[in-house]
């Protein structure tokens, strides 16, 4: 079986995600079996269980991506830049550019609306974000040019962002245009990690 580090086992990865995806389009996340996804991928069950370690992870397969860019962030901040102010950078070039992580993406409106109607891929949202919140944490411990209380700074950094992106995936379902979504995305990243600079500061 091919390890999920490795190229062959990246693009078995990708291309499970992209058929779950397409079904979970089609006919709704909740309707959609792990048996019909790996039989439409033409792989078997075992192998989409080495990939993904829970169905909703079908459909937010590039919520892990956001672990490795955060904590990018953090490690390769140049000097003098603190923490908030890095993550700040890299939340509005995500958003610059429509990354599928910023929610952003062309094309997105399908599968936000396909998560927002799942109450199990909301709660695996709300999940994660205790876990992109403890790798957060585990980072700043262990950052040298960190001082601060670790768990409390990732908190609010998770915090600010929910905020920000809750607000902009209603927009999106509401049907506003995608190039003013973007633009209040970025405003209110501003200044939502402006206020959280702020906040710490003092």
């Amino acid at each position: 079986m091919a390890k999920r580090g490795d190229r062959g086992g990246a693009k078995t990865r990708a291309h499970i995600a992209a058929v779950a995806t397409e079904l979970f389009l089609e006919r709704d996340f909740d309707d959609v079996t792990v048996a019909e996804v790996a039989a439409a991928a033409g792989v078997s069950k075992v192998t989409v269980f080495a990939h993904f370690d829970r169905k909703e992870d079908l459909a937010l397969d590039r919520l892990p991506d956001a672990v490795g860019i955060a904590r990018a962030s953090i490690r390769e901040r140049p000097d003098g830049v603190d923490v908030v102010e890095a993550l700040r950078r890299t939340a509005l070039a995500l958003a610059e550019e429509q990354h599928p992580l910023s929610g952003l993406a062309e094309g997105g409106d399908p599968l936000a609306r396909t998560v927002a109607g799942s109450r199990a891929l909301i709660s695996r949202l709300r999940e994660f974000e205790h876990e992109i919140e403890a790798e957060l944490a585990d980072e700043l411990e262990n950052d040298a040019r960190f001082s601060g209380d670790s768990e409390l700074v990732a908190a609010l950094i998770v915090a600010a962002y929910r905020t920000v992106a809750v607000a902009t995936v209603r927009r999106r379902l509401h049907g506003d245009d995608l190039a003013a979504v973007v633009t209040a995305h970025c405003e209110r990243l501003n200044a939502a990690f402006g206020a959280l600079s702020t906040a710490l500061r003092s």
